[in-house]
């Protein structure tokens, strides 16, 4: 299992990847993460404390938390911005330098 994480990050601000979203959605925490397939590197988790609905380039409200399954291989290439990298540690993780929430 990798234990030093390096992401390099990137110079968007939270408030620029919301104006840029045609229709996403904001996680602000993820929570209880766990490896499904070792091989595809499937993750589930859940989403915490801060899950929101953007419409053109706009937060439009809250939505319920929910319960994901997404291969970190998937996930990584449909990336197309990125914040600052910042010294981050989830609460069961390793400590890591990612892309994170800005000082949040």
């Amino acid at each position: 299992m990798p234990q030093n994480i390096v992401i390099a990050g990137g110079g968007s601000s939270r408030e620029e990847m919301i104006r840029s979203t045609r229709r996403g959605i904001l996680v602000t925490r993820l929570w209880y993460i766990r490896e499904v397939d070792p091989y595809t590197k499937l993750m589930t988790g859940m989403t915490r404390d801060g899950t929101f609905l953007v419409e053109e380039g706009e937060v439009r409200g809250g939505l319920r938390n929910f319960r994901f399954n997404q291969s970190v291989v998937g996930l990584l290439g449909n990336v197309e911005m990125l914040g600052p990298a910042v010294r981050t540690c989830g609460e069961e993780a390793f400590d890591m330098v990612a892309p994170g929430n800005e000082g949040e």
